[in-house]
């Protein structure tokens, strides 16, 4: 028996009776993304799940046609147009980051198809992430015009070196699963018809581990990257310092209209 919890249209939790609670992308059919209520709920679902009675671990999954787009277009053309919102999203962005990073459950992510945005963030984050052969990561922030800063300053140079991260976050390049478990970029990568089964019984088997052993080891490790939090913040803050210019507005204009961006602006 699962208990769900309604996190809105884009995202929902499943709490099992096997001490694992599973938090899916979705709706089902369609390219998940998440829309301004699930961002925000991405913020602290960690450490409300983290306080769930017989909750042992996380498993983040998706039900869509891809992992997670990341910000829905509305989200988008919010911060586009709103310094509110690009503040609420800059709060928000900071939550997942610090809530995942800060959560003693050991997280799980389950890679299929595109993880982008806050999707990839999710997905990297996790302690243990596994990548369906034909998954696609990218980082896409630059080809829209603004800096690569919700999570890739703090994670990426540790998990692939910082020649591979600058390459990749620098041209936007989709990484299959294969290549991203070759440049250590996931923990393992697998044929995408055994992701799922995969991925669970790697949640399951950290629930029937000793919570407080894992949980310091996580604890410990994850130094690193509080280490790095300096590089995150100012990521960050110059990310949503860049969806006020020029350059997001056009990077974005181009996407929609499927054209080559023309950038101008000077840094």
């Amino acid at each position: 028996m699962r208990q769900a919890i309604d996190l809105g249209p884009h995202l929902q939790a499943h709490l099992g009776d096997d001490g694992v609670a599973e938090l899916v992308f979705g709706p089902e059919g369609s390219m998940p993304a998440t829309d301004a209520r699930g961002h925000a709920e991405l913020g602290s679902i960690w450490q409300r799940l983290q306080a769930e009675p017989g909750v042992r671990a996380i498993l983040v999954r998706s039900v869509g046609k891809g992992f997670c787009a990341g910000g829905t277009p509305d989200v988008v053309q919010s911060m586009l147009d709103s310094q509110t919102a690009r503040l609420r999203v800059m709060q928000e962005g900071r939550a997942i980051v610090q809530g995942m990073i800060d959560c003693d459950l050991p997280i799980v992510s389950a890679i299929n198809g595109a993880a982008v945005g806050a999707g990839a963030a999710v997905a990297l984050l996790a302690d243990i992430s596994i990548a369906g052969h034909r998954a696609k990561i990218i980082d896409g922030h630059t080809k829209i015009g603004v800096a690569a800063g919700d999570h890739a300053a703090v994670i990426w140079p540790l998990l692939c070196g910082m020649a591979k991260a600058k390459y990749h976050l620098l041209l936007c390049n989709a990484i299959d699963g294969v290549e991203a478990e070759r440049i250590g970029l996931v923990s393992l990568a697998v044929a995408d018809d055994q992701l799922l089964d995969k991925a669970r019984e790697v949640a399951r088997q950290l629930a029937a581990g000793s919570p407080t052993a894992l949980a310091f080891t996580k604890r410990s490790l994850n130094h690193w990257l509080r280490a790095a939090w300096p590089a995150f913040e100012h990521s960050l803050a110059l990310e949503i310092l860049g969806f006020a210019g020029a350059d997001a507005r056009e990077g974005v204009a181009a996407v929609n209209e499927r054209r080559p961006a023309r950038f101008e602006a000077r840094a």
